[in-house]
């Protein structure tokens, strides 16, 4: 069991919900994370904070950092639609360089707090195709937090990226959580949900989270708008 600190990136959703249970049942004591980047709704920022709450985190930030100036995504900008349909290649709902984005704040974090372990609930199985959701690309971040972080250079500590999830099916992820005790309803997955947290049922979000619960022979909890 650890005993150490772990900055968790927690956004709300079914995935890193996983991963924060996953971290506290290692005996982490955890720090979540969570990023206000100018997404479509702050629906799943309140779903950031219950699950925070309910998992009894030492501290959960909220950071602003308005990517809606770079755009390039259905997530931030208001005039792309949110697909409705399986997309051919990457989506337009991949946000760029969002985990990079993200990994680095986290990493900064945990820099300050000494805590050298960061848990991404990235997944390469059941996913939308995301480029920075794939193992090579958590290794080369690893890589890189070791190479540009004072602690790392001075040798006082070496940072790793744990993805506990990134082999895992959706099904798989759900049957893990649950036995940790996860409560789902308090996350929101949906791209397009509205402000009550409500799910539209038909993005790639949706899709993957109900065939996940489907799969794993579990209610799922999910309110949907219809």
């Amino acid at each position: 069991m650890a005993t150490e600190k772990a900055v968790v990136l927690l956004s709300g959703g079914l995935d890193s919900a996983t991963a924060l249970a996953i971290a506290r049942a290692e005996g982490y004591h955890c720090y979540a994370l969570s990023i206000d980047y100018g997404q479509r709704h702050n629906a799943e920022l309140q779903a950031a904070k219950r699950v925070a709450d309910a998992g009894n985190v030492v501290e959960h930030k909220v950071l602003r950092l308005d990517l809606r100036g770079i755009g390039g995504s259905a997530l931030t900008d208001q005039d792309i639609d949110v697909p409705r349909h399986p997309a051919i290649g990457i989506p337009v709902t991949y946000v760029p360089a969002r985990n990079t984005i993200f990994l680095s704040l986290a990493l900064g974090w945990a820099e300050v707090l000494c805590a050298w372990d960061i848990f991404l609930g990235a997944n390469a199985v059941d996913y939308s195709g995301y480029p920075d959701c794939r193992p090579e690309f958590v290794r080369a971040f690893e890589q890189l937090a070791n190479l540009a972080t004072r602690a790392a250079v001075e040798q006082r500590g070496r940072f790793r990226i744990l993805t506990p999830l990134m082999q895992m099916s959706k099904a798989e992820i759900i049957r893990t959580g649950s036995k940790l005790g996860v409560d789902y309803s308090l996350t929101v997955s949906c791209y397009a949900a509205d402000e009550r947290g409500l799910a539209c049922g038909v993005c790639d979000s949706c899709r993957l989270r109900a065939r996940g619960f489907h799969e794993a022979e579990i209610s799922d909890p999910t309110p949907y708008r219809c």
